[in-house]
């Protein structure tokens, strides 16, 4: 019997990366291939890399030219080698494979390609592929969290974004194949997972004719899963009848990840979003009005081009008085075979550096309160790390999602992965800090959030 190889994967990018990382090591782990965390014992490295925006390029890079330097075979998949393809093979004599975003699925043929002496390019130029919950997963994760995928692609074509060009068009996947998955998830004691796409609340258009997002929510809540989030909902689809569907289903959290990417209505015409600047300022007052204790996170782009002084200005005045719970600012990324690559008056880094330090510093007395107002309150936090040093427990309230928002600090004894009731006891700018409640403790917290229900 020959020995297979060993394979490491390096993992960079956004949680859609992540799910393409874990179902490859998933088929390699089926297809009876040793998987190493360590790269210096792999015979292979698998470089799952970002190109969404230049910075995470640069890591891709970094992180490939490292490995080349160590003489590694080097397997090139995700969002770059679909934007790159050949230029990788030209440049990486170390690159053995490039596997585009819609071909991560054929990942043992490669590597048994690759083995068989064969340099291998397989890229889908429009990717249709999305896995469903038949595909081996390993997850990479803290054991009690997962994320789902419930589309991939996307049919909007913002002017600074590459993603569609990247990942291909939306395509959907039914409600009975995300329930299917998120009960097998459930069953592993998963308890909390976070629903992903690139446009969420758009889920199920191209499968159904129409949203279904209400729908996939309501299914879902017949899953013993405690927390349901979620991610990308653009605004225009919260309607009425989604945000009834987030009131009438108790494991879905009123936790709202919005993409408004700006509030100007000129700017968000040039970015392609024409639609939004009407509706900004009703949709977030309606959400507000409908779910008292929705918790509003959205991300803001300073410096696109053209932008004035005034039209930051009114993005500064649109984050003060809506107040949002979280707030992620980017600088404008020019990225090439996008619309915005090649319009007029783009600003320069350094303004866009102070616009984006200055709306931060908006943001975060906003924050500060937002947080300290948890003080006293009883919440439920999900344990998932723990301090090697001090055995401190660390975890996340509804809140927080991971590896975007905060964290809190646990002072007593839990189970990691357990849901446990914690009295929050104190707060800062991006996290909370709180003890194990005792039972008389957490009584008062059950009838606190009775009342105010």
């Amino acid at each position: 019997m020959v020995d297979k190889p060993t394979i490491a994967v390096s993992h960079l990018g956004c949680e859609k990366n992540r799910i393409d990382t874990e179902h490859m090591l998933g088929l390699l782990v089926q297809a009876g291939y040793p998987v190493d965390s360590n790269e210096e014992l792999a015979d292979y490295v698998i470089v799952n890399t970002c190109s969404f925006i230049q910075a995470a390029r640069e890591e891709s890079v970094r992180t490939l030219v490292e490995l080349a330097e160590a003489d590694k075979k080097i397997v090139i998949t995700g969002c770059m080698a679909q934007h790159f393809q050949q230029e990788l093979l030209d440049e990486l004599p170390e690159a053995v494979a490039v596997v585009g975003t819609g071909d991560y699925h054929k990942i043992v043929e490669v590597i048994q390609r690759v083995e068989a002496g064969e340099r291998v390019k397989v890229i889908t130029e429009k990717p249709t592929y999305i896995a469903d919950e038949t595909v081996p997963r390993y997850r990479t994760t803290p054991e009690a969290t997962a994320y789902v995928r419930i589309a991939e692609g996307c049919d909007y074509r913002c002017a600074f974004c590459i993603i569609p060009h990247l990942r291909g068009d939306q395509r959907s996947r039914s409600i009975e194949s995300i329930v299917a998955e998120a009960e097998q998830l459930a069953a592993e004691g998963v308890q909390e997972i976070i629903l992903i796409s690139q446009i969420t609340t758009n889920y199920g258009l191209d499968l159904y004719g129409e949203p279904k997002l209400a729908e996939l929510l309501s299914a879902l809540g017949n899953v013993e899963i405690p927390w349901i989030r979620m991610h990308y909902a653009y605004p225009t689809g919260l309607t009425p009848k989604v945000i009834e569907a987030i009131q009438a289903t108790p494991n879905v959290l009123p936790y709202l990840d919005l993409p408004l990417q700006h509030s100007h209505p000129e700017v968000l015409k040039a970015m392609n979003r024409p639609w939004q600047g009407r509706v900004n300022d009703g949709i977030i007052e309606r959400i507000k009005a409908a779910i008292p204790n929705a918790v509003l996170r959205t991300t803001f782009i300073v410096g696109f081009p053209g932008e004035t002084e005034a039209q930051f200005e009114h993005l500064v005045e649109f984050t003060q008085r809506h107040e949002f719970d979280h707030v992620g600012v980017f600088t404008f990324s020019p990225e090439e075979g996008t619309p915005a690559f090649l319009l007029p008056n783009q600003l320069p880094q350094d303004v866009m550096d102070a616009r984006r330090d200055r709306l931060m510093q908006v943001q975060q007395p906003i924050s500060l309160r937002r947080n300290r107002a948890e003080i006293g309150k009883v919440v439920d936090v999900l344990v998932e790390q723990e301090n090697p040093d001090t055995g401190a427990l660390i975890g996340r309230s509804a809140r927080f999602s991971p590896e975007v928002d905060g964290l809190v600090y646990i002072e007593g004894d839990a189970r990691l992965g357990s849901m446990v009731s914690v009295e929050i006891t104190d707060a800062d700018v991006y996290d909370l800090y709180g003890r194990v409640a005792d039972k008389s403790t957490q009584l008062r917290g059950a009838m606190a959030v009775s009342r105010q229900k």
